[in-house]
């Protein structure tokens, strides 16, 4: 990840952050203020617009971990967050709807908001496992049997790929050593490995 994407991943992560913990809050206030309303009153008002939000985060949460893992999302899951958006904006609307349509709006602003901001940050997590998963698909070795080095200097090439991919890439002196070959070969590998670990170009695996 060059240093313009962790910028960019930063500060979207921090905004969401912010914007959705003041939405949230906000959400909360006025889902208390219509339940305690309406016949809910007390400790149990004031709990009771967790368990919408609570069903808003479980339900993403295991859309999360099946886009992680390539699985098809369960209905379940999406029924649910289906319900959970729309229960937390009717009752965002029912707190501003007897100040006219415009304070329905206004109410259901920030339920949209806290909403909006939360499925941007499961996108950002998604998106950040999915090219996990695709840069470890594409740095994977195929079977032994398929693949043979046809001397040092793709066996060379092979194990300095590989301890790439390890986080522990191999020295220049350790190549030579360990491949017999000359000083400059070694280092032109190491070079390329390198270069390749720092972003320049994709990794490819041996053919």
């Amino acid at each position: 990840m060059t240093t313009a994407d962790k910028w960019v991943r930063g500060t979207t992560l921090a905004s969401v952050i912010v914007v959705a913990g003041v939405a949230g809050w906000i959400s909360y206030n006025h889902a208390v203020a219509v339940v305690v309303t309406h016949g809910e009153p007390g400790v149990v008002g004031h709990w009771y617009p967790a368990v919408i939000d609570g069903l808003i985060v479980a339900a993403s949460m295991v859309l999360l971990d099946s886009a992680r893992h390539r699985a098809d999302a369960p209905r379940l899951a999406l029924w649910l967050l289906s319900a959970g958006i729309a229960a937390t904006l009717v009752i965002n609307v029912l707190a501003g709807v007897a100040f006219g349509p415009l304070g329905a709006i206004v109410s259901a602003w920030p339920a949209l908001s806290f909403v909006g901001c939360y499925e941007l940050l499961m996108m950002l997590v998604r998106a950040s496992a999915q090219r996990a998963s695709g840069a470890a698909d594409e740095t994977a070795l195929p079977p032994a049997e398929l693949w043979v080095p046809e001397d040092a200097e793709d066996a060379a090439a092979e194990a300095m790929r590989m301890s790439v991919i390890g986080g522990n890439p191999l020295s220049a002196n350790a190549l030579q050593s360990k491949f017999n070959l000359t000083r400059a070969t070694a280092r032109d590998i190491r070079t390329q490995f390198i270069a390749i670990q720092n972003g320049h170009k994709e990794l490819e695996p041996a053919e």
